[in-house]
């Protein structure tokens, strides 16, 4: 993984966010697995004691574009939200079903899918095709 990435990561477990209520969400499972470069920043979607925490230490700001309070930390690089953006997204299975990469918690493959398809950006899509590359079946999506 890139020093980005590891950056990117740090900044995440500095939060010292409760394991159970929050998973890194949008590319950073991708980072994680090196299935893409580290991006310029890593979001995180928390509940419960994750997100208290997280409202508590950042700076929380309200993403007009898509109607998201998010907690914002390191000037951007790393937002804590409670829902996303795109897509339909079960937060609390998401969460449930982290998998953990260097003692962080990182949604599954399927989620991350799922809501690129919905986001259909030209990064996003691009991100599926290196995922199809790397071997993985995107068609496993949930």
């Amino acid at each position: 993984m890139s020093g980005r990435g590891s950056q990117l990561f740090a900044a995440v477990r500095e939060l010292d966010l409760p394991i159970g209520h929050y998973a890194i969400f949008g590319s950073g499972p991708l980072i994680i697995r090196g299935i893409i470069d580290a991006a310029n920043d890593v979001d995180v979607v928390a509940r419960g004691a994750a997100w208290e925490r997280a409202r508590r230490l950042g700076e929380v700001v309200t993403l007009t574009e898509h109607g998201v309070d998010v907690a914002s930390f390191s000037d951007g690089a790393v937002t804590v939200g409670t829902s996303w953006a795109y897509g339909d997204v079960d937060i609390d299975d998401l969460i449930d079903t982290a998998e953990i990469f260097d003692d962080l918690p990182f949604a599954r493959l399927e989620y991350v899918v799922r809501y690129k398809r919905a986001a259909g950006r030209p990064k996003d899509l691009e991100h599926l095709r290196l995922l199809e590359r790397s071997g993985y079946a995107p068609d496993r999506a949930l």
